[in-house]
Formats: C-alpha cells, sequence, structure tokens
C-alpha cells in the first residue's frame, strides 16, 4: 500500500491499532475538507501494529482528545515536506467538551449550558469521571 507524503500538515504517529477511527470521530475529522488518511494495523517494530493518522493541512489538534484516547501517541508536525516539531501525548488531567456524561441524573443533563468536565481519578487505569456528578466515562 503507498500513501503518498505531506507537505504542510499533521500526522498522529504510534496510535494503537483500533484506536485510529475513534479519534478521528472525536477529533471532527470527517467535518474537514482536506485529504485525512487513516492507515489501521501497520506493522511496527515497537508496538507490533499501531494506527496512523495523516491530515493534510496544517490544523490546530486538540491534545486533550488525544491523550484521552491513546497517551503513547506522538503528534508530528510536517512543514515543506519536513517534520518540524514532534511531541509526545500525555493523559490530561481534565477533559472539558470532549466526552458527555451519560449520567440521565446528571445536572448536565437538564443544564445544557454546562461544560463537560471530567477529572483523571486513575492514571493507571485510565478512569475519567464527571466532576458534577462522579460517574465514570465509558
Amino acid at each position: 500500500m503507498n500513501i503518498d507524503s505531506i507537505q504542510n500538515g499533521v500526522v498522529i504517529d504510534h496510535i494503537t491499532a483500533g484506536n485510529g477511527m475513534r479519534l478521528y470521530q472525536l477529533l471532527g475529522l470527517d467535518s474537514l475538507d482536506v485529504s485525512v488518511a487513516i492507515i489501521k494495523n501497520v506493522v511496527s517494530r515497537k508496538m507490533g501494529k499501531k494506527d496512523i493518522i495523516k491530515i493534510d493541512a496544517d490544523i490546530p489538534v486538540d491534545f486533550q482528545v488525544i491523550g484521552y484516547v491513546d497517551p503513547g501517541a506522538t503528534l508530528n508536525i510536517i512543514r515543506d515536506g519536513q517534520l518540524v516539531s514532534k511531541q509526545a501525548v500525555e493523559m490530561p488531567d481534565r477533559l472539558v467538551g470532549v466526552i458527555r456524561c451519560y449520567n440521565p441524573r446528571c445536572i448536565t443533563s437538564t443544564e445544557q449550558e454546562l461544560k463537560q468536565i471530567f477529572k483523571l481519578t486513575d492514571r493507571e487505569k485510565r478512569v475519567y469521571r464527571c466532576i458534577y456528578c462522579e460517574t465514570a466515562a465509558k
């Protein structure tokens, strides 16, 4: 398989195999009017298999979304065909507006203008809880 290199854009690399589509959806990449390539199950010496997302545009990318889905991923910025920045992504302590609380009794269910905010409560198990009702994120 041959995927062209990009001249100016973003490459999200080292995504755990199977997480590429979820990241694509949470980042809202389907609404972009640019080329986006999702490469799944790429052979990797370090990880065995991994996913890669290539975005053929220099757009801002939400680090908290990437850190929530896959804290081991890396974000590569490409300009004029050259790698200019490579950043490791870590789990954020808080998620704001990324995921929804599914507790029907949570105040965010009735007060629509409240932001959905989750805090990291267990880094090892990657558990986030709603700050309003303490419901764990799915």
